[in-house]
């Protein structure tokens, strides 16, 4: 059965080691064979790839757009170590992530890093949230004791822990 694929104007994708971009018309392709199969919406690149989850779907996409995706396991694997290490609440998404990753399931490991990014987002927003609370608030007290006292030290305390 073909993948079916509609691309706007002006849209791009990856199939394989080909960038396709499409003219100044809407156009649909009927893509046969197998292989790895991009749209443009879903492609991380690495100026974008600013956060530890979004570094970690950028190195599960090239995993899935590699001729060898174990080129990539030592980054990936340090990555996740960091993740887990200063979030241990992730591993339930590593834990899916590896697991497709060992079954040579790299599509379905790269939609999983796409939940642990909006996961993550999850955990900045409660740690901007939580740091804005009065001082004499018992969490923002622990964000405090850390030397952490506003939303934008969060974020970064949490992105530096992972690096």
């Amino acid at each position: 059965m073909a993948l079916k694929v509609e691309l706007k104007p002006g849209e791009r994708m990856i199939i394989g080691e080909f960038v396709i971009t499409n003219d100044d018309q809407r156009t649909r392709l009927l893509i046969e064979g197998s292989g790895p199969v991009l749209r443009e919406k879903v492609i991380m690149t690495e100026e974008r790839a600013d956060t530890p989850a979004k570094r970690i779907y950028l190195a599960v996409q090239r995993m899935y757009m590699a001729r060898d995706p174990r080129a990539h396991h030592n980054t990936y694997f340090a990555l996740i170590r960091d993740i887990v290490e200063a979030a241990p609440s992730t591993w339930r998404y590593i834990e899916i992530i590896n697991n497709h990753i060992l079954s040579d399931e790299l599509y379905k490991a790269l939609k999983q890093s796409r939940k642990l990014i909006e996961y993550e987002q999850k955990l900045l927003q409660n740690a901007a949230r939580d740091a804005c609370l009065p001082k004499n608030s018992a969490r923002n007290g622990k964000l405090a004791r850390a030397g952490i006292e506003s939303s934008v030290e969060v974020g970064r305390a949490f992105s530096s822990d992972l690096r």
